[in-house]
């Protein structure tokens, strides 16, 4: 018998009434309305609100979509707008994993370049001068690399056209080539990073020898630089689209076609932890690419962007690295979501120096455990369709259009590199970024949540990359407030160390002790416990310990019977510094605490002034918090809406 395709369709909502989106919404009300008291019920809009999320950029994120929203044609793969990809990939090499080696020394580096290959690297990336391998020297780390299976990309930041022509000159002699080499040349992106004025001439000839050599780009769009500077994903697609342009119209008024012109360029973003944003930023940046190519008059089959995905160096964290591997796992699904064409993913050591042979092995594992065994990348553009990820695409791509405008009629890239516009612009979100992590409302975990207690830092060869320059971008990374704290703590000619005082039953103070001993654990402060202790005993505990620096943590309930009498007597016993874990009110009018905290608080600020208070020694450059705040805990209380666990 044959079945037609629509009855082989099972309906999973068949025998089910259709629902509305308000009862969506009163169904969210329900949830959010069990622990809250009469008279304080949300509506269903207003249970909308309250779980709707802000991005930066201004990008809201809803709780619920529906096929009612706005949203654009979904178009397909290989067509315009280019969204859902440049088309269908190989079932047995989804993407192409191309592996960063670093290294100062010629022969490791080929060791390196060899042994990624042999092991399941499909192309190689390499780093040139600055301290690694020399541009002489690139003949030799490619020496064994069959040149018509493995492309070679190549980066440098100050070495680019040297480190350009070395490649060519190994590329220039092979017999067969395959399709994907990159000359790194970057000028606006070296400008970025080092403050220097953007050179654009002299890039025709490497771009008429790439085109020569089908299938070699020469130029790169870096927008990793603005990345690590603290660009929103907007600022990046926006960023990453100008340079693209500026190059264009470079190219174009050296007499290059233009399509051959877009035909040379690859753009190279950051992937990231979050994964539908990630998602969305790629298949925006097709979509603004492709706009760009169509109003400059480029043939539709070669507008779409071949993009570069790098698992972000911001994200990654120095303490507790293991985290590391599962932020590279996600960014690299994220990235494969997105129909990035090559991906690379940073080993979890990236942040300690030069990364080990077994982290290198793990990072190209990453790709196969996706492709091979999770199959991520089988259907083209898994994530379309949802409206979620349609809305999110959409606004990410108005949004970076709006802003390209902006950048252009400003003069380009360049321009607001030049006159320091950008430098400020990417401050500014970068300090928003800041206030979120100093709050913990954007969480690394092992790092500002769930420390590693004891931990000890592993420790690399350290990377022979040039300091940062003075005219550059900055370099940021998510944790480097919170290693800061640690590196005080690690300094100190004694562990810090603070009594934290529990009165009450372990029903009364679990939660918050628990809560508490990690928020110190953050800074590396150890902690001794006084567990279901009287103020009498609080008092005894905190002269048997040897500190001057208290905190208390129990229940709201406890805190109300017994927390004032226990602040007197820890103050009475030599405390230098009380500190509650919890809302100031507590304790009554006028808490007796110097200093309350609770969820909510900026971290990296109370921490700083508990280091202080315990003498702990300043580190030259470390960051302050985002509020940059340099008052003494003495006589302060700091507190916030939502309650200490």
């Amino acid at each position: 018998m044959t079945v037609s395709p629509e009855d082989a369709v099972m309906k999973l909502a068949d025998g089910f009434e259709e629902a509305s989106f308000e009862q969506w919404r009163e169904l969210a009300a329900g949830v959010l309305n069990k622990r809250r008291p009469e008279g304080h019920q949300l509506s269903g809009a207003e249970a909308e609100a309250r779980l709707s999320t802000e991005l930066p950029g201004e990008i809201t994120v809803r709780p619920l979509y529906r096929p009612g929203d706005p949203a654009p044609s979904l178009g397909l793969p290989g067509t315009m707008p280019f969204t859902r990809g440049n088309g269908p990939r190989p079932r047995l090499q989804p993407w192409d994993v191309r592996q960063l080696v670093e290294s100062p020394d010629a022969a490791a580096a080929r060791r390196a370049v060899l042994t990624d290959l042999d092991q399941g690297a499909t192309s190689t990336w390499v780093q040139v001068g600055d301290g690694y391998v020399e541009p002489t020297e690139l003949s030799s780390v490619l020496e064994g690399v069959m040149l018509d299976l493995a492309p070679v990309a190549v980066s440098s930041l100050g070495d680019q056209r040297e480190a350009a022509e070395a490649l060519l000159a190994v590329l220039e002699r092979a017999d067969q080539l395959a399709q994907g080499s990159n000359l790194g040349l970057d000028p606006i992106g070296q400008a970025a990073a080092t403050g220097d004025p953007a050179d654009l001439a002299g890039l025709t000839p490497f771009v008429r020898r790439g085109l020569a050599l089908d299938g070699v780009r020469a130029l790169v769009c870096d927008a990793r630089v603005y990345h690590d500077a603290g660009a929103t994903d907007v600022e990046e697609i926006a960023l990453a689209a100008a340079t693209g342009v500026a190059y264009a119209r470079a190219l174009e008024a050296d007499g290059v076609d233009v399509a051959d012109a877009f035909a040379q360029v690859e753009m190279r973003v950051a992937a990231t932890v979050d994964q539908f944003a990630t998602i969305a930023k790629l298949r925006a940046l097709r979509r603004v690419w492709a706009r760009v190519g169509e109003l400059a008059g480029v043939p539709e089959p070669a507008r779409g962007a071949r993009v570069h995905a790098v698992t972000s160096a911001r994200m990654l964290t120095a303490t507790d690295p293991w985290v590391n591997v599962l932020r590279g796992t996600i960014a690299c699904f994220a990235a494969a979501a997105g129909g990035a064409e090559s991906i690379t993913v940073l080993p979890y050591d990236t942040p300690l120096g030069l990364p080990d042979s077994f982290s290198r092995r793990l990072a190209r594992n990453t790709h196969h455990l996706l492709a091979l065994e999770s199959h991520v990348a089988v259907v083209a553009d898994p994530a379309g369709g949802s409206w979620y990820v349609e809305e999110l695409t959409d606004e990410m791509a108005r949004r970076a259009w709006t802003r390209l405008g902006e950048i252009d009629s400003a003069g380009g890239v360049a321009a607001l590199l030049a006159d320091g516009t950008l430098a400020r612009h990417l401050e500014a979100s970068w300090r928003e970024r800041l206030r979120g992590l100093s709050d913990r409302s954007i969480p690394l975990t092992g790092t500002s949540t769930f420390p590693l207690a004891g931990e000890t830092l592993l420790t690399r060869q350290p990377r022979p990359g040039r300091a940062e320059e003075p005219g550059g971008l900055p370099v940021h990374r998510d944790g480097e407030v919170f290693e800061a704290l640690r590196a005080r703590s690690a300094a100190a000619q004694e562990p810090p160390t603070v009594l934290l005082v529990s009165p009450g039953a372990r029903r009364d103070f679990g939660a918050r002790q628990m809560w508490a001993s990690n928020l110190l654990g953050v800074a590396g402060i150890s902690v001794s416990t006084a567990e279901e202790v009287d103020p009498a005993g609080a008092g005894a505990a905190l002269r048997e310990s040897g500190t001057t620096v208290a905190m208390i943590a129990t229940s709201a309930a406890v805190n109300a019977e017994v927390g004032a009498d226990v602040v007197a007597a820890l103050r009475e016993a030599g405390a230098h510094l009380v500190v509650l874990a919890g809302r100031a009110e507590e304790l009554g009018e006028g808490s007796p605490a110097d200093l309350a905290v609770s969820e909510g608080v900026d971290v990296v600020d109370v921490l700083s002034r508990l280091l202080d208070r315990l003498g702990c020694p300043s580190r030259p450059g470390s960051q302050a918090s985002a509020s940059g705040s340099e008052a003494s805990a003495s006589g302060e209380s700091t507190t916030d809406e939502g309650a200490a666990r």
